[in-house]
């Protein structure tokens, strides 16, 4: 092998040895582009999830008070009829 085609045969492998190298960064650089993508989703995601369990415990919140009002309105009807059922019989 003369000394040109070693140098030639070294400067191939150097540059494919570089192309790979630059592949393997592209591939770095997109691996921590969808990395920081997911990073924001998870974040949304969260943020989200925060924003719902809030929601939610307002409005478990109204319920039991909208029970209690009905539980009240209720018992305030019963005592009516009752009282209006009184009223009939003592006419009677």
């Amino acid at each position: 092998m003369t000394e040109q085609t070693a140098i030639e045969q070294a400067t191939r492998r150097l540059t494919e040895a570089l192309d790979a190298l630059d592949a393997a960064v592209e591939r770095r650089i997109e691996s921590d582009r969808e990395r920081a993508t997911l990073g924001e989703q998870v974040h949304a995601l969260a943020a989200d999830r925060s924003r719902l369990a809030a929601d939610l415990d307002a409005v478990l919140a109204r319920s039991r008070s909208l029970e209690t009002a009905n539980r009240d309105i209720a018992r305030r009807i019963d005592a009516a009829m009752e009282n209006v059922r009184l009223v009939l019989e003592s006419t009677d």
